[in-house]
């Protein structure tokens, strides 16, 4: 009788180690201000609205075939160093004009096993700049039918936010969110209103897509703020805290902000006037942060530096830069990284 039991329980214990004891999967996902990665001076109409080509002109001045080749060369070689020369599964870009600069980005990375598709959209900004996805198709699934383009007006259109549905391999889904909130040109609290109008409309969307998938619902947004961490239009309006018990247990569509621990450090993604400014960021949902979810998540959020990308004490990222490009810059912002570990 007791080797019955015994062999029962031992049959018990075999049963749950695919439950309790699969391996974790890493996703290693990046965000990058890729700086005004726009297409050739005399791109054609198919590629650059005549509104567009008006407005920008100007900028444009010295952007040639040669100069646009060197930027997206010099962008695909820091590409290909993140993830100890992996390259990320997951990539967030904003400041891209086009999908055909971007393919040009992807054929650029020169990584054999990875498979990047785009996920890409013209939006109603200004410039023409657009927030675009790319992805390791070996890794994730994109569903089409569920790719959205939320449009802020205060006035008039601004940057809109893009939200698109990717499954892993192990069907689970995470919902992107990528953001590149309005700038603060003519003044930081000038501006600041176009951003408070971003974080209530980014909130509202959260709200949405909880309500649609589940208050547990993976969703991981990432963008250029062009606020930090603790300005109001993210803590107060996008509803965006360092506090984990008040994501999971809060009532509202709280997010978890991943930089505060890199903010502490004292480190940027983008320096102004020789002050380190914390624009980029990832923010996450309950369903990700939660313990009991199918995600699992540690303060590992990072700057990505490599050789020649800064410059000075203040570690000024060498921007590239549009109307005198210096063939040796990147970007006016850091990339940021985190992984995401899946259970």
């Amino acid at each position: 009788m007791r080797i019955i039991e015994r062999h029962g329980i031992l049959i018990l214990l075999i049963n749950l180690i695919p439950k309790y004891f699969r391996p974790m999967t890493d996703h290693y996902i990046t965000w990058w201000n890729v700086e005004n990665l726009f297409d050739i001076k005399d791109a054609p109409e198919s590629r650059r609205p005549p509104d567009i080509a008006r407005k920008i002109k100007a900028d444009l001045t010295n952007w040639t075939q040669d100069v646009l080749d060197r930027k997206i060369q010099n962008l695909a070689s820091v590409i290909m160093q993140i993830n100890n020369g992996l390259g990320p599964d997951l990539l967030g870009v904003c400041e891209i004009e086009n999908a055909h600069v971007l393919n040009l980005l992807v054929q650029a990375v020169n990584l054999g096993a990875r498979n990047y598709q785009l996920i890409h959209h013209d939006t109603l900004d200004n410039r023409g700049i657009d927030v675009a996805f790319i992805y390791d198709a070996n890794k994730y699934q994109f569903n089409a039918q569920e790719f959205f383009h939320h449009e802020i007006v205060k006035r008039y259109p601004t940057r809109e936010i893009v939200q698109a549905t990717i499954a892993t391999q192990k069907g689970n889904e995470i919902i992107l969110v990528g953001n590149h909130w309005p700038s603060r040109s003519g003044g930081q609290y000038e501006s600041e209103p176009y951003r408070i109008i971003a974080g209530e409309t980014l909130s509202y969307f959260i709200e949405r897509i909880q309500q649609v998938k589940g208050n547990d619902a993976a969703i991981l947004v990432m963008g250029d703020f062009n606020d930090e961490p603790f300005n109001r239009s993210l803590m107060d309006y996008a509803q965006s805290v360092r506090d984990r018990d008040k994501v999971v247990n809060g009532r509202n569509p709280y997010l978890l902000n991943l930089m505060w621990p890199v903010l502490g450090e004292r480190n940027a993604s983008y320096v102004f006037d020789g002050r380190p400014i914390m624009l980029d960021q990832f923010l996450v949902s309950k369903g990700i942060v939660k313990k009991t979810g199918k995600f699992d998540l540690s303060d590992n959020a990072k700057l990505e530096k490599f050789a020649g990308m800064v410059r000075g004490d203040y570690d000024i990222p060498v921007r590239f830069g549009q109307e005198t490009p210096n063939l040796n810059g990147f970007s006016d912002h850091l990339p940021i990284s985190f992984v995401l570990q899946e259970k």
